[in-house]
Formats: C-alpha cells, structure tokens, sequence
C-alpha cells in the first residue's frame, strides 16, 4: 500500500465512472501520470543510473539500463493502482486516480500491459542474463502488487527488486562480469528496509483494508525498532564487505547511516515520514559508498 494514500470522506467515485478530470484540460493524462507513483518509479529509475554511470557503462549502455529500469518501475506502478482500484474506491482513499475517477482502471491496466511490454525487449537488449535479472525483479514486484503484499512475505519482492538491482547493472558490463556479493547483499538489505520505512505511517489504515503485510504484523512499534537494523546492515556490508581493513570513507558511511538509521525512526512520532526520509538518506550514503567500492568483480 503506497505511502501516500489517505483515507477520504465517504461518497468515493465509482471505479468505472467517467473521468472526473475529463472536463479539464490535462486532467486524464495528468491522472494517469500519477498512477504509476511517480516518486518511487522515479527514485529507483535514478538510483539504477547512477549505478550504471557509477560502473562504467558509458552513456548509451547506461541510457538503456536506465530504460528498461523506468518501464519497469512504470508497470509496477500502474498495476498497483489497478489492481488496488476497486478497494480504494470503497475506502475512499485520495490519490489514488484509478479509483477516485480521475482516469478508469481500464486505462491504467493498458498502460501497465504497454510498460511491461516496452520493459522486455529493453531488458534484455542489456545482456540475457541481465536481462533476465532485472525481469525478475519486475516479476517479483507485480507479485507483490497482486498477492504477497498482504501476506507475511511482502518483504521478499522488496529484498528481491533491490537486491537485484546492482547485480543487473554489473552484468550488464562488457563480458557480463559477475556482481560482487556485497553489493547484492547491501541492495537486498536497503529493499527490506524501504518496505519498512514506506508502510510505517500506513500501518493503522492499511490494516482497516485488509492489508497483514510484515509490518503490520509487526505493528508500529516492533517495525519502528526493526528499522534501523537492516539500514546499519547494508552500510556495515559495504563498508566491511571488500576485502582489506575499513578505510575513512567507510568509517564516516557508518556514523552518518547509523546516525540517519536512528534518527528517522525515533522522529516518527512527529513527523509520519520521518523513517522514510532516515531510510532515503542512508540510501544516499550507501549509493555514495557502493560507487567508490566499484559494482563488478575484477
């Protein structure tokens, strides 16, 4: 259940109703953009460029590593909404434009089948294997769109996607080199954490729609403490992960994500995103520190 939704008064747009935006210039294309969650679409499009800039790509290997990640994370996004259209509209839930008449479900449905369709060759015009990674990857999060996100391993296509994520741009190199293991490590451990970080402030509405993920399982207090352990893990990992002692870069990468990791969640109580904003900022560091680590095995 994405981070931004709310619940709304009573009275929610039927889910087949005609676009309420139809009437205003923009509104349906406007309502579609925002129905692939643009904010995290867009963060992870621009963490998978940086990567492949980071890894030596160059700039048209990295343009399509960075295409075939945004039509994915574009899918991904329309599906959700979608798919999630018709509960939305019965819990009145504001946002979320596949279900308060901004723009039809049909409509969401094909652009997340054309996504998905662009996502394939884009892929695998990567490399085979890693573009067989990185469908995966897509694979595991429309399961989670579609099944496991109210399951207690809606964790798993979070830790799956980004951990998958390095090892995609690293096999995408000349000669498909293999990924280093703390690099795969550290992406799985932020994954597991942005799950966290992103259902925390929902975790009371998400419940009242049937929604028994991990963290709503856990609750808010047991996800709030359980947050910063995998932060600090994925730091620690690159950090200590390459071979040779830990240098001064690799020591400030842990006070900084340690001092983020613990932070976020103890502002929680007063700021409802402030253990995502602790999560994206130890995200920073660790990007920072798996570029100067290098992403491929020499």
């Amino acid at each position: 259940m994405d981070a931004t939704e709310r619940v709304s008064p009573a009275g929610s747009v039927p889910v087949d109703a005609a676009p309420a935006g139809a009437g205003r210039r923009g509104g349906w294309a406007l309502g579609l953009a925002l129905a692939c969650h643009p904010g995290p679409a867009l963060a992870v499009t621009a963490l998978a460029c940086a990567l492949a800039l980071g890894s030596g790509l160059g700039g048209p290997r990295s343009a399509l590593v960075t295409a075939a990640v945004l039509t994915g994370q574009l899918s991904v996004g329309w599906c959700n909404d979608a798919y999630d259209a018709r509960r939305d509209a019965r819990a009145g839930r504001r946002g979320k434009p596949a279900s308060d008449g901004t723009v039809g479900a049909g409509a969401v449905w094909a652009a997340a089948t054309v996504a998905l369709a662009a996502c394939l060759p884009l892929s695998l015009a990567c490399g085979v294997l890693a573009g067989t990674v990185h469908l995966a990857a897509v694979a595991a999060a429309w399961l989670y769109n579609l099944h496991l996100k109210a399951t207690a391993l809606s964790w798993l296509p979070y830790v799956a996607g980004f951990g998958a994520l390095p090892a995609a741009v690293a096999l995408s190199l000349p000669g498909g080199p293999a990924p280093r293991w703390w690099t795969v490590a550290a992406g799985a451990l932020l994954g597991f954490a942005a799950h966290l970080a992103d259902t925390l402030p929902d975790i009371a509405v998400d419940r009242a729609a049937g929604i028994r993920g991990l963290p709503h399982r856990l609750g808010g207090t047991g996800t709030r403490l359980l947050l910063p352990l995998p932060l600090l893990g994925a730091t620690a990992v690159l950090a200590l992960g390459p071979p040779g002692p830990v240098d001064a870069g690799g020591a400030a990468a842990l006070v900084l994500a340690g001092a983020a990791a613990l932070a976020g969640p103890a502002l929680g109580r007063r700021w409802r995103k402030a253990a995502l904003a602790g999560a994206v900022a130890v995200a920073a560091v660790d990007l920072a520190l798996l570029l100067v680590r290098g992403m491929a095995a020499g």
